[in-house]
Protein backbone atom coordinates (compact mmCIF):
# COMPACT_ATOMS: atom_id res chain seq x y z
CA UNK A 1 0.00 0.00 0.00
CA UNK A 2 1.02 3.01 -1.05
CA UNK A 3 2.75 5.13 2.30
CA UNK A 4 1.56 9.16 2.13
CA UNK A 5 2.85 11.52 4.85
CA UNK A 6 -0.20 13.47 5.05
CA UNK A 7 0.06 13.93 9.24
CA UNK A 8 2.59 12.56 11.77
CA UNK A 9 -0.03 9.82 12.78
CA UNK A 10 0.03 8.23 8.98
CA UNK A 11 3.15 6.55 10.50
CA UNK A 12 2.65 6.01 13.76
CA UNK A 13 4.10 6.27 17.08
CA UNK A 14 7.22 3.44 16.42
CA UNK A 15 7.76 4.69 12.91
CA UNK A 16 8.53 8.11 14.02
CA UNK A 17 10.89 7.10 16.62
CA UNK A 18 12.35 4.83 13.85
CA UNK A 19 12.63 8.12 11.45
CA UNK A 20 14.42 10.47 14.04
CA UNK A 21 16.85 7.80 14.79
CA UNK A 22 17.86 7.34 11.07
CA UNK A 23 17.87 11.15 10.60
CA UNK A 24 19.89 11.69 13.56
CA UNK A 25 22.34 8.60 12.32
CA UNK A 26 22.50 9.33 8.86
CA UNK A 27 23.02 13.26 9.76
CA UNK A 28 25.70 11.91 12.13
CA UNK A 29 27.45 9.93 9.44
CA UNK A 30 28.18 12.98 6.85
CA UNK A 31 29.43 15.53 9.49
CA UNK A 32 32.14 17.58 8.01
CA UNK A 33 30.99 16.59 4.04
CA UNK A 34 30.18 19.04 1.55
CA UNK A 35 26.02 19.33 1.56
CA UNK A 36 26.16 18.81 -2.15
CA UNK A 37 27.72 15.28 -1.63
CA UNK A 38 25.64 11.84 -1.59
CA UNK A 39 25.14 9.73 1.06
CA UNK A 40 27.23 6.48 0.61
CA UNK A 41 24.07 4.30 0.08
CA UNK A 42 22.05 6.65 -2.01
CA UNK A 43 19.40 4.94 -0.89
CA UNK A 44 16.92 6.87 -2.84
CA UNK A 45 19.14 6.87 -6.70
CA UNK A 46 17.27 7.77 -9.66
CA UNK A 47 13.92 8.57 -7.67
CA UNK A 48 12.44 11.88 -8.88
CA UNK A 49 10.39 13.92 -5.94
CA UNK A 50 8.15 16.37 -7.82
CA UNK A 51 7.06 19.51 -5.09
CA UNK A 52 4.46 21.58 -5.91
CA UNK A 53 3.97 25.09 -3.69
CA UNK A 54 0.84 26.95 -3.56
CA UNK A 55 2.78 28.84 -1.04
CA UNK A 56 6.02 30.31 -0.99
CA UNK A 57 9.14 29.17 0.09
CA UNK A 58 12.14 28.83 1.34
CA UNK A 59 13.46 26.03 3.82
CA UNK A 60 10.84 23.73 2.58
CA UNK A 61 11.82 24.38 -0.73
CA UNK A 62 15.51 24.04 -0.11
CA UNK A 63 15.44 21.42 2.20
CA UNK A 64 13.73 18.89 -0.01
CA UNK A 65 15.69 19.65 -2.64
CA UNK A 66 18.66 19.09 -0.87
CA UNK A 67 16.94 15.96 0.93
CA UNK A 68 16.70 14.52 -2.36
CA UNK A 69 20.46 15.04 -3.68
CA UNK A 70 22.00 13.98 -0.45
CA UNK A 71 20.11 10.98 -1.01
CA UNK A 72 20.88 10.09 -4.64
CA UNK A 73 17.76 11.08 -5.88
CA UNK A 74 16.24 14.87 -8.16
CA UNK A 75 13.89 17.23 -7.31
CA UNK A 76 11.33 19.23 -9.89
CA UNK A 77 10.22 22.65 -8.31
CA UNK A 78 6.84 23.70 -9.92
CA UNK A 79 4.75 26.52 -8.88
CA UNK A 80 1.09 26.14 -8.61
CA UNK A 81 0.50 29.23 -10.98
CA UNK A 82 2.92 27.70 -13.76
CA UNK A 83 1.07 24.68 -13.98
CA UNK A 84 -2.22 23.39 -15.28
CA UNK A 85 -3.73 22.66 -11.87
CA UNK A 86 -3.10 27.04 -11.62
CA UNK A 87 -5.48 26.97 -14.59
CA UNK A 88 -8.02 24.24 -13.24
CA UNK A 89 -7.39 21.27 -14.25
CA UNK A 90 -8.39 18.81 -11.02
CA UNK A 91 -6.44 17.80 -8.26
CA UNK A 92 -7.36 13.97 -9.04
CA UNK A 93 -5.84 14.27 -12.64
CA UNK A 94 -2.69 16.42 -12.11
CA UNK A 95 -2.32 13.33 -9.25
CA UNK A 96 -3.25 10.85 -11.54
CA UNK A 97 -0.17 12.40 -14.47
CA UNK A 98 2.07 13.28 -12.02
CA UNK A 99 2.08 9.27 -10.50
CA UNK A 100 2.98 8.19 -14.26
CA UNK A 101 6.36 10.98 -14.02
CA UNK A 102 7.98 10.74 -10.99
CA UNK A 103 7.85 8.61 -7.82
CA UNK A 104 6.45 10.88 -5.31
CA UNK A 105 5.11 13.86 -4.94
CA UNK A 106 5.20 16.97 -1.90
CA UNK A 107 2.93 19.68 -1.76
CA UNK A 108 3.01 23.25 0.21
CA UNK A 109 -0.70 24.49 0.04
CA UNK A 110 -3.43 26.35 2.19
CA UNK A 111 -6.68 23.50 2.06
CA UNK A 112 -5.92 20.11 3.81
CA UNK A 113 -9.04 18.84 1.70
CA UNK A 114 -6.39 19.08 -1.52
CA UNK A 115 -3.82 16.94 -0.55
CA UNK A 116 -6.19 14.70 1.02
CA UNK A 117 -7.28 14.42 -2.37
CA UNK A 118 -4.48 14.37 -4.30
CA UNK A 119 -2.96 11.10 -1.84
CA UNK A 120 -6.65 9.84 -2.61
CA UNK A 121 -5.95 9.54 -6.41
CA UNK A 122 -2.04 9.57 -6.32
CA UNK A 123 -0.36 5.75 -7.03
CA UNK A 124 3.26 7.48 -5.66
CA UNK A 125 4.00 9.03 -1.97
CA UNK A 126 2.17 12.43 -1.36
CA UNK A 127 4.01 14.23 1.44
CA UNK A 128 2.60 17.00 3.19
CA UNK A 129 5.06 20.26 3.07
CA UNK A 130 2.52 22.75 4.79
CA UNK A 131 -1.17 22.66 4.83
CA UNK A 132 -3.58 25.30 7.34
CA UNK A 133 -4.27 22.13 9.32
CA UNK A 134 -1.07 20.88 10.10
CA UNK A 135 3.07 20.85 8.78
CA UNK A 136 4.60 17.37 9.92
CA UNK A 137 7.73 17.42 8.32
CA UNK A 138 8.45 21.15 10.28
CA UNK A 139 7.63 18.36 13.76
CA UNK A 140 9.90 15.69 12.74
CA UNK A 141 12.93 18.00 12.50
CA UNK A 142 12.05 19.86 15.32
CA UNK A 143 12.15 16.94 17.50
CA UNK A 144 15.31 15.69 15.85
CA UNK A 145 16.91 18.98 17.24
CA UNK A 146 15.94 17.62 20.69
CA UNK A 147 16.68 14.82 20.91
CA UNK A 148 20.36 16.18 19.59
CA UNK A 149 20.52 18.09 22.77
CA UNK A 150 19.95 15.49 24.84
CA UNK A 151 16.24 15.93 25.52
CA UNK A 152 14.26 12.72 26.47
CA UNK A 153 11.24 13.37 24.41
CA UNK A 154 8.94 11.18 26.55
CA UNK A 155 7.83 12.83 29.40
CA UNK A 156 9.23 16.25 28.10
CA UNK A 157 7.34 19.17 29.32
CA UNK A 158 7.10 21.76 26.21
CA UNK A 159 5.52 25.31 26.09
CA UNK A 160 3.60 26.77 23.43
CA UNK A 161 3.53 30.55 23.03
CA UNK A 162 0.74 32.27 20.54
CA UNK A 163 -2.13 30.97 17.91
CA UNK A 164 -3.30 27.64 18.07
CA UNK A 165 -1.70 27.15 14.39
CA UNK A 166 -0.84 24.35 11.67
CA UNK A 167 2.69 23.89 14.07
CA UNK A 168 1.15 23.18 17.16
CA UNK A 169 -1.02 20.87 15.64
CA UNK A 170 1.22 18.30 14.56
CA UNK A 171 3.62 19.56 17.98
CA UNK A 172 -0.20 18.09 19.79
CA UNK A 173 -0.43 15.23 17.65
CA UNK A 174 3.33 14.25 18.20
CA UNK A 175 3.01 14.72 21.70
CA UNK A 176 0.38 12.28 21.80
CA UNK A 177 2.45 9.60 19.84
CA UNK A 178 5.42 10.08 21.88
CA UNK A 179 4.31 10.63 25.37
CA UNK A 180 4.84 13.97 26.38
CA UNK A 181 2.77 16.96 27.56
CA UNK A 182 2.21 20.56 26.02
CA UNK A 183 0.89 24.01 27.95
CA UNK A 184 -0.27 26.31 25.36
CA UNK A 185 -0.02 29.74 26.49
CA UNK A 186 -2.72 31.80 23.98
CA UNK A 187 -5.95 34.22 24.38
CA UNK A 188 -9.24 33.00 24.18
CA UNK A 189 -10.27 32.48 20.71
CA UNK A 190 -7.13 31.30 19.40
CA UNK A 191 -7.55 27.61 20.85
CA UNK A 192 -6.01 24.11 18.43
CA UNK A 193 -8.67 22.38 16.51
CA UNK A 194 -9.85 20.36 19.16
CA UNK A 195 -9.92 17.12 17.11
CA UNK A 196 -5.75 17.17 17.59
CA UNK A 197 -6.43 17.98 21.49
CA UNK A 198 -8.87 15.14 21.86
CA UNK A 199 -6.48 12.31 19.81
CA UNK A 200 -3.30 13.05 21.82
CA UNK A 201 -5.06 13.20 25.03
CA UNK A 202 -6.83 10.08 24.01
CA UNK A 203 -2.84 8.30 23.71
CA UNK A 204 -2.09 10.11 27.31
CA UNK A 205 -0.56 13.07 26.28
CA UNK A 206 -1.27 16.12 28.75
CA UNK A 207 -2.07 18.90 26.60
CA UNK A 208 -3.11 22.04 28.99
CA UNK A 209 -4.66 25.63 28.35
CA UNK A 210 -4.19 29.41 30.01
CA UNK A 211 -4.06 32.71 28.93
CA UNK A 212 -1.34 33.53 31.28
CA UNK A 213 1.72 33.71 29.25
CA UNK A 214 4.07 33.10 32.33
CA UNK A 215 2.13 30.26 33.73
CA UNK A 216 2.31 28.37 30.70
CA UNK A 217 6.05 28.76 30.21
CA UNK A 218 7.25 28.12 34.01
CA UNK A 219 9.04 25.03 34.54
CA UNK A 220 9.13 24.05 30.85
CA UNK A 221 11.93 22.44 29.22
CA UNK A 222 11.43 23.81 26.00
CA UNK A 223 9.41 27.04 24.61
CA UNK A 224 7.92 27.32 21.34
CA UNK A 225 6.14 30.30 19.39
CA UNK A 226 5.70 30.62 15.96
CA UNK A 227 4.59 33.72 13.90
CA UNK A 228 1.13 35.28 15.03
CA UNK A 229 0.02 36.57 11.26
CA UNK A 230 0.70 33.23 8.83
CA UNK A 231 0.52 34.00 4.81
CA UNK A 232 -2.43 35.04 3.84
CA UNK A 233 -4.28 34.74 7.16
CA UNK A 234 -6.91 38.23 7.75
CA UNK A 235 -6.88 40.35 10.34
CA UNK A 236 -3.40 41.00 10.65
CA UNK A 237 -3.68 43.85 13.51
CA UNK A 238 -6.44 42.31 15.48
CA UNK A 239 -4.38 39.26 15.64
CA UNK A 240 -1.00 41.13 17.05
CA UNK A 241 -2.63 42.61 19.25
CA UNK A 242 -4.43 39.65 20.98
CA UNK A 243 -1.27 37.71 20.91
CA UNK A 244 1.28 40.70 22.17
CA UNK A 245 1.28 39.70 26.04
CA UNK A 246 2.38 36.16 24.71
CA UNK A 247 5.41 37.40 23.37
CA UNK A 248 8.54 35.22 24.07
CA UNK A 249 11.18 37.52 25.86
CA UNK A 250 13.97 37.11 28.55
CA UNK A 251 11.65 37.48 31.34
CA UNK A 252 9.26 34.68 29.78
CA UNK A 253 12.14 32.78 29.45
CA UNK A 254 13.70 33.08 32.98
CA UNK A 255 10.16 31.29 34.10
CA UNK A 256 11.25 28.19 32.46
CA UNK A 257 13.40 25.36 33.62
CA UNK A 258 16.94 26.17 33.92
CA UNK A 259 18.95 25.36 30.34
CA UNK A 260 15.15 25.27 28.59
CA UNK A 261 15.80 25.57 24.67
CA UNK A 262 13.77 28.01 22.23
CA UNK A 263 12.37 26.65 18.94
CA UNK A 264 10.96 28.75 15.95
CA UNK A 265 9.83 27.33 12.70
CA UNK A 266 11.06 30.42 11.19
CA UNK A 267 10.75 32.88 9.86
CA UNK A 268 10.75 35.26 12.47
CA UNK A 269 9.20 38.88 13.18
CA UNK A 270 11.70 40.09 15.57
CA UNK A 271 10.01 42.08 18.11
CA UNK A 272 7.00 40.36 17.83
CA UNK A 273 6.58 36.71 18.68
CA UNK A 274 10.48 36.85 20.42
CA UNK A 275 12.67 39.25 20.75
CA UNK A 276 15.86 39.47 19.42
CA UNK A 277 17.94 38.32 22.79
CA UNK A 278 15.89 35.13 22.27
CA UNK A 279 16.25 33.89 19.43
CA UNK A 280 19.98 35.27 19.42
CA UNK A 281 20.81 33.58 22.36
CA UNK A 282 22.21 30.38 23.73
CA UNK A 283 19.24 28.47 24.49
CA UNK A 284 17.56 29.54 20.91
CA UNK A 285 18.33 26.45 18.52
CA UNK A 286 16.77 27.80 15.86
CA UNK A 287 19.32 27.26 13.03
CA UNK A 288 19.78 23.57 14.10
CA UNK A 289 15.96 23.25 13.50
CA UNK A 290 16.03 25.09 10.04
CA UNK A 291 18.94 22.75 8.97
CA UNK A 292 17.43 19.52 10.32
CA UNK A 293 14.68 20.11 7.83
CA UNK A 294 17.17 18.36 5.57
CA UNK A 295 17.78 16.03 7.39
CA UNK A 296 14.32 14.55 9.13
CA UNK A 297 12.95 14.90 5.81
CA UNK A 298 15.32 12.12 4.48
CA UNK A 299 14.42 9.79 6.92
CA UNK A 300 10.54 11.04 6.22
CA UNK A 301 11.17 10.26 2.24
CA UNK A 302 12.45 6.90 3.07
CA UNK A 303 9.86 6.17 5.27
CA UNK A 304 7.38 6.84 2.21
CA UNK A 305 9.48 4.84 0.24
CA UNK A 306 9.14 1.60 2.50
CA UNK A 307 13.12 1.67 3.95
CA UNK A 308 12.27 2.74 7.31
Amino acid sequence: MTRHFLNLADAGSDALRAILADAQARKEARAGWAKGRVDADAPLADRVLAMIFEKNSTRTRVSFDMAMRQLGGSAIVMDAGGMQLGRGETIADTARVLSRMVDAIMIRTNDHAKIEELAHYASVPVINGLTDASHPCQIVADLLTLAERGVKLAGMELAWLGDGNNVLHSLIEAAGLLGFNIRVGGPAGYEPDPAFVAAARALGAQISFTQDAAEAASGAQVVVTDTWVSMGQPGGEAVIKAMEPYQVNAALMAKAAPGALFLHCLPAHRGEEVTDEVIDSAQSVVWDEAENRIHGQKSVLRWAFGQI
